[in-house]
C-alpha cells in the first residue's frame, strides 16, 4: 500500500507541465490534435531517458565542469527536444502555421521535464509525502520545468523563421540552438557553481528575457501569413 502511494505521488510529476501546457494551448487560434499534443509530449519524456544515458556517457569522458555543463548537459537536452519536433511534426501536415513550431517545441520540452520531475521526486522516496511533493513541483513549476519550455519555445521561434528565410535556414538554427543552449547553461551554471543569494539572480534575469522572448514569438508568427511549411 505504501508503495503504491508513493508511485501515485510521483504523478505529481506531471503537474508542472500540464499546467504550463494548458497555459501555451491557449495561445493557439487553431488547436492541434490531441494525438499531435499527446504524441510530442510522450516522445519527449523519451528523449528525457535518452538524455540520461548520454549525459552519463559524457561525464565518463570528462569532468570538467563547464563542459559538463554546456555541453554534457544544455546542448544534449536542448538538442535531444528539438529531435523529437524535427522527427515527429516536421512532415505532418497539422503543422501548418507559423506558431505551431514554437507550441510543438514547448510540448516536447513539457514531455521532457515531466520525466525529470517524476525522478527528481523519486530522490525523495520513501519520505515523499503530498506536501513534500508539491513543495518540489512548486518550485520546479516556477524554475526548471519553465526553463525548458522557454529556451525550446524560443528554439521554434527560429525554426519557424527559418522555414520563411530557406537560404539562412541552418544559420538560424544554428543561431538559436547557440542562444538556448547559452542561456540553459548559464542557468544551471549560477544554480550549481554560485553560492549565495547571488546563484538565483542571473536564473531569475534568464527566466524573465526568454518568456518576454516567447511570448514576442508568438505575437510576431501570429502576424506571419499562415502557409502550410511543407506543402
Amino acid at each position: 500500500m505504501a508503495h503504491t502511494m508513493t508511485y501515485l505521488l510521483y504523478l505529481f510529476g506531471f503537474l508542472p507541465s500540464i499546467i504550463w501546457l494548458f497555459f501555451y494551448l491557449r495561445k493557439d487560434a487553431h488547436p492541434e490534435s490531441n494525438r499531435m499534443i499527446l504524441k510530442i509530449f510522450f516522445f519527449g519524456m523519451l528523449a528525457a531517458f535518452f538524455a540520461i544515458f548520454l549525459e552519463k556517457g559524457f561525464q565518463l569522458i570528462t569532468s570538467h565542469p563547464f563542459l559538463v555543463i554546456f555541453f554534457g548537459g544544455a546542448f544534449i537536452e536542448e538538442y535531444l527536444k528539438y529531435l523529437v519536433v524535427k522527427f515527429g511534426v516536421f512532415k505532418n501536415s497539422e503543422m501548418d502555421e507559423p506558431p505551431d513550431l514554437v507550441l510543438y517545441m514547448i510540448i516536447s520540452a513539457l514531455g521532457f521535464a515531466s520525466l525529470e520531475n517524476i525522478l527528481v521526486l523519486s530522490n525523495y522516496h520513501p519520505i515523499l509525502t503530498p506536501t513534500k511533493a508539491l513543495e518540489v513541483m512548486g518550485w520546479r513549476f516556477v524554475s526548471a520545468t519553465f526553463l525548458h519550455a522557454l529556451c525550446s519555445g524560443t528554439l521554434g521561434y527560429f525554426l519557424a523563421l527559418s522555414f520563411f528565410h530557406t537560404h539562412q535556414r541552418k544559420k538560424l538554427f544554428l543561431i538559436g540552438l547557440g542562444i538556448v543552449v547559452t542561456l540553459h547553461g548559464l542557468y544551471n551554471w549560477s544554480i550549481m557553481r554560485i553560492e549565495g543569494l547571488n546563484k538565483f539572480i542571473l536564473p531569475l534575469l534568464i527566466l524573465i528575457i526568454l518568456a518576454l522572448f516567447v511570448s514576442f514569438s508568438f505575437e510576431k508568427l501570429k502576424r506571419l501569413k499562415s502557409i502550410c511549411l511543407f506543402h
